[in-house]
């Protein structure tokens, strides 16, 4: 196996498999909110969302034309992702599409998904290609089509209520097992771009494939990546959205967060998990929890911005008197219970995690591998909790009246 990071600036004492194994894959997509620039990641369910002062949502490898085992109706999963976006308590500003907008970059394939996208009730969709957009001459197809009044191959920048946006484009020049790459004309205009602008800019960058190596023998990464992300050295707030993995991973590092998508079409495996990576057949059931969106909101003035990814299964918030703790999530991310139900948590993981109020309200002892925690819930009221050992990993109770 190949490395999983290849560098730890943070110095935090984490192992690269490690990394991985508390990475966020909850196979969803992203929502997410701009509170100045730091990005924060959450859960979305219906009743719950990021309020700001602008507010996108991200979606990515739609694959349509695409009709194997892994998923038949593609483009029926991405019309659900419309009418998840459609359902948000606000509408979202804009839309951006970090790639595999086709499979197969047919002129048909194209046609289908921009009309599917256009039911969107949204602002502008604002796209970068993904390697399956770009086949045959060059992606003249696609720079035809989504590419207009960019640079180069389809890099572009734009401004939205202070914070500054950055498409590039990291599939036009891959070599055979190789990493992603922006080359020298790309970095030379991005380097341009940033200079100009102020320290205090929160930034968003949105490519296909991960600017940060995700998994080297698979190509997760971008080869000259870390060379565009140090021209961003001097801002307080940068966020990095990718698609290109099919599943939701997140880190931070310094003033830098990180985030992968997951797809609308079909999940992939886990970094090393399978002999390469590919559409990843599950059964029926699954399917829509591990494909998804994601929100962002920004709030002026504030030093974080919210990252809520949204799955496409209705059944995200579900009555429930049992939550499993397992693969460094909690399942049901979100429950409503009865007043009077015992609610009852158990780790299936093989490392401890605890369940904390973040009210202060409730509180697990340290829960190893089988071990169980259990509380009766009497009054109407939501309850939010996290693993206070891998914060990353929270949850919501709401007892209902």
């Amino acid at each position: 196996m190949g490395k999983f990071i290849l560098e730890n600036h943070n110095q935090d004492g984490v192992d690269r498999r490690g990394f991985l194994e508390c990475m966020a894959w909850a196979g969803t997509g992203l929502l997410v909110s701009f509170s100045g620039g730091v990005a924060r990641s959450q859960t979305v369910h219906g009743e719950h969302h990021a309020k700001g002062d602008l507010q996108f949502v991200q979606i990515s490898d739609s694959h349509i034309g695409f009709n194997k085992d892994a998923n038949k109706d593609v483009s029926a999963t991405l019309q659900e992702a419309v009418n998840r976006i459609n359902a948000l308590p606000e509408p979202p500003a804009f839309i951006l599409h970090t790639g595999d907008i086709s499979h197969l970059s047919k002129p048909e394939e194209f046609d289908a998904a921009e009309q599917i996208l256009k039911g969107a009730k949204a602002g502008e969709i604002f796209y970068v290609p993904g390697e399956h957009d770009i086949l045959g001459e060059n992606g003249k197809s696609y720079l035809d089509r989504f590419a207009k009044n960019t640079k180069g191959n389809g890099w572009f920048s734009f401004d939205q209520r202070g914070v500054h946006f950055i498409g590039l484009v990291n599939v036009m020049d891959l070599k055979p097992g190789g990493l992603g790459n922006l080359g020298q004309d790309q970095l030379e205009w991005l380097e341009q771009d940033l200079k100009s602008r102020s320290a205090s800019t929160p930034i968003v960058v949105f490519a296909h494939i991960p600017l940060w190596t995700v998994y080297q023998d698979w190509g997760w990464g971008t080869a000259d990546g870390m060379q565009a992300l140090s021209y961003m050295k001097k801002f307080g707030s940068v966020t990095v959205l990718n698609g290109h993995i099919h599943q939701t991973m997140q880190k931070t590092e310094g003033n830098i967060t990180f985030h992968t998508a997951t797809s609308t079409a079909f999940p992939q495996p886990k970094p090393g998990a399978a002999q390469s990576p590919g559409p990843m057949k599950v059964p029926a059931e699954q399917l829509r929890s591990l494909l998804g969106l994601t929100q962002v909101s920004y709030v002026r003035g504030k030093k974080q911005l919210a990252i809520i990814d949204s799955s496409l299964d209705s059944g995200n918030t579900v009555a429930s008197n049992e939550i499993k703790i397992d693969n460094f999530s909690f399942a049901p991310v979100a429950a409503k219970i009865t007043p009077g139900t015992e609610v009852t948590w158990t780790n299936h993981d093989d490392i401890p995690h605890n369940v904390i109020a973040t009210d202060k309200s409730f509180a697990s002892p340290v829960l190893d591998t089988d071990q169980k925690f259990t509380r009766r819930f009497t009054e109407p009221g939501e309850h939010n909790y996290f693993c206070s050992l891998h914060p990353k990993m929270t949850g919501k109770l709401i007892v209902l009246e």
